[in-house]
């Protein structure tokens, strides 16, 4: 079977859209799953719904990577976009073309620098893992090339600089608080350490858009099951080792000025990305809801005997819990559009009935007491703060925090806290060694000790819990009722 490119793709007899041919507009630092399943299909869509013609040109971000494979498919490669929608099973396909080619830098910086100067050229886009964004004393502007992604990008500029070129939109994706203004703030701190001239600061803070973004799919990437590809490469009539596999569930919430949103072809192109002052509030509707979410069911219904995320979809008291929680006690809370919200909370539903990922509740647990107080916790001081009473679906998911941490447990190991579900298996819960020491040395207190003990421990919760009035004895009730009843009687006490 022939390799997917150009030639290839019209033997087989694809129908989708395809662009061959168009001038090169976004350099694009990552070659990975995610950009190609997130902004390269976005740019994609642009292409076509938009008429956007523009190309992207993908920089390997370390010294091995996927150019190779990129270029001999000439930048093609196939999206599957797979999970629930409104309900329904959706697995899309898709041919995406709107990558041009793949550079290394490492051998390639040449070229790297030479596309920097382009007309054409008005985006750059990045996604270096949260490790990327960071400033490198060891980079240099003569290494060929730079050690740090930020100080690539600072010769990018210079080499753009230096071509009186204008400047471009930076679109940071990296999954860290604020990504276009920390990037920005290390290439000002390269500009200092390499002594570059003051016209060429003043050019690249005030010619050129640093954004912050906010960027949520999960893409679990390539196809593993070696029987599933076969299939499927033997349905599209070509092979492609570059398969890519996303949720149907995306959104891109860009940071920028205005006019910023009729620069870029998303809009036009009426994809789910969008241009905001600040995108701050989205983070807080992402972690508050879809994070919030889970862990704020997770570790209740682990304990109730459910194992996949999928499964809980399945169960009325958990679902109808999650779902109180979130149109009653979190989205009245939020300082955003409520109908906004609400149709992100039925998003979730949808994401997390999603039947191609098996999502294990272990796996949410890791570390549950920070993401407790992250996720959860402001929302539950909110609600209290503005309704004056406790909300119930919250408390009820720190007991169960509470009860997921402290059933029977078994000891302390290297690997974690042994404890044992009812009437079931043994299972380790993992998080920070202090706090699976903390609940180890508290194994044999009974529910009201216990709850105290937790609740003004100011290192787990920054604060003392007990002073939220009737929090804590709520919390002692609703422990006991877990521990007697099971953990879905009180998921169902809530509705």
């Amino acid at each position: 079977m022939e390799r997917l490119n150009y030639e290839v793709l019209k033997a087989s007899g694809y129908k989708g859209y395809v662009l061959e041919h168009a001038p090169e507009k976004v350099m694009q630092f990552g070659e990975g799953n995610f950009l190609r399943a997130f902004v390269d299909y976005f740019f994609d869509i642009a292409n076509e719904k938009a008429d956007w013609n523009g190309k992207v040109v993908l920089v390997q971000p370390i010294a091995m990577g996927l150019t190779e494979l990129i270029n001999k498919q000439e930048g093609l490669y196939t999206l599957y976009l797979r999970g629930s929608q409104n309900g329904q099973k959706v697995d899309d396909k898709r041919v995406i073309s709107s990558v041009s080619r793949c550079v290394n830098p490492y051998g390639e910086w040449d070229k790297v620098l030479e596309f920097a100067k382009s007309d054409d050229l008005e985006i750059i886009v990045s996604n270096t893992t949260e490790a990327g964004i960071v400033h490198d004393n060891e980079s240099a502007f003569d290494q060929v090339p730079p050690t740090s992604f930020p100080a690539k990008l600072t010769r990018v500029l210079y080499e753009r600089f230096t071509a009186k070129k204008p400047g471009i939109v930076m679109l940071s994706c990296e999954l860290i608080d604020n990504n276009g203004k920390e990037l920005q703030k290390c290439v000002n701190q390269y500009i200092d350490d390499w002594k570059l001239s003051d016209d060429f600061r003043k050019w690249v803070n005030e010619e050129n858009i640093f954004c912050s973004t906010l960027v949520d799919r999960i893409v679990p990437g390539r196809i593993r099951d070696n029987a599933e590809v076969a299939r499927l490469n033997e349905a599209n009539g070509y092979e492609d080792p570059l398969i890519d596999v996303g949720e149907v569930f995306g959104v891109w919430v860009i940071e920028g000025p205005d006019g910023l949103e009729d620069r870029l072809p998303f809009k036009k192109a009426g994809v789910n990305v969008m241009v905001v002052p600040d995108v701050t509030p989205y983070k807080k509707r992402k972690v508050r809801i879809l994070n919030g979410a889970h862990t704020g069911f997770v570790l209740g219904a682990y304990l109730a005997g459910y194992d996949i995320v999928r499964d809980c979809m399945h169960d009325d008291a958990i679902l109808g819990y999650m779902n109180k929680m979130l149109y009653e006690e979190v989205i009245p809370t939020l300082p955003l559009d409520k109908e906004d919200c609400k149709n992100f909370a039925a998003a979730v539903q949808d994401r997390f009935n999603n039947p191609f990922v098996n999502h294990e509740l272990m796996s949410i647990s890791l570390n549950s007491t920070s993401k407790w107080r992250a996720r959860n916790m402001p929302t539950f001081l909110d609600y209290v703060d503005q309704m004056g009473k406790l909300p119930p679906c919250l408390t009820t998911s720190f007991a169960a925090y509470v009860a997921f941490f402290s059933n029977d447990i078994q000891g302390l190991t290297d690997k974690g806290l042994v404890c044992k579900r009812p009437k079931g298996n043994e299972y380790t819960v993992s998080d920070d060694r202090w706090v699976l020491e903390f609940y180890n040395a508290h194994k044999d207190d009974d529910e009201a000790t216990l709850v105290h003990a937790v609740m003004t421990n100011t290192d787990m919760w920054g604060q003392d819990l007990t002073a939220v009035p009737g929090f804590e004895a709520e919390v002692v009730r609703i422990l006991k009722q877990i521990r007697t009843e099971g953990a879905l009687a009180a998921y169902k006490a809530c509705l």
